[in-house]
């Protein structure tokens, strides 16, 4: 008779120790995520201010389209590695808070 009762409650035991290492794991990737977000808007901010410097002491049209083109790039490069970045700490987010989870399924199907 006791025994249900003692597998139910090791049952919730496994699962709030899970549920505390996911919250763990989402905590500290959600945090990786906002630190790397900021620095982007930090750094993005940096080259924009820097190209309307550039632009405001340019003499000639052909300077001024040479630094606006310079800008471009470099802002579509940094997206794109910027892109990148963000979506390989995503997935590691996802992977890192479903992990403590996956034994669980296998335990109660047994």
């Amino acid at each position: 008779m006791l025994q249900p009762f003692t597998q139910i409650q090791k049952f919730g035991q496994d699962n709030l120790d899970a549920t505390m290492k996911a919250l763990g794991a989402f905590s500290s990737n959600s945090q990786a995520i906002a630190t790397e977000a900021a620095d982007f808007a930090r750094k993005s901010f940096e080259h924009t201010s820097s190209t309307v410097e550039k632009l405001l002491g340019v003499q000639t049209l052909d300077k001024a389209v040479e630094i606006q083109t310079a800008y471009v790039k470099g802002a579509y490069d940094s997206l794109v590695s910027q892109s990148t970045k963000m979506g390989s700490l995503y997935s590691s987010l996802a992977t890192e808070t479903l992990k403590p989870y996956e034994g669980l399924l296998a335990k109660s199907a047994a």
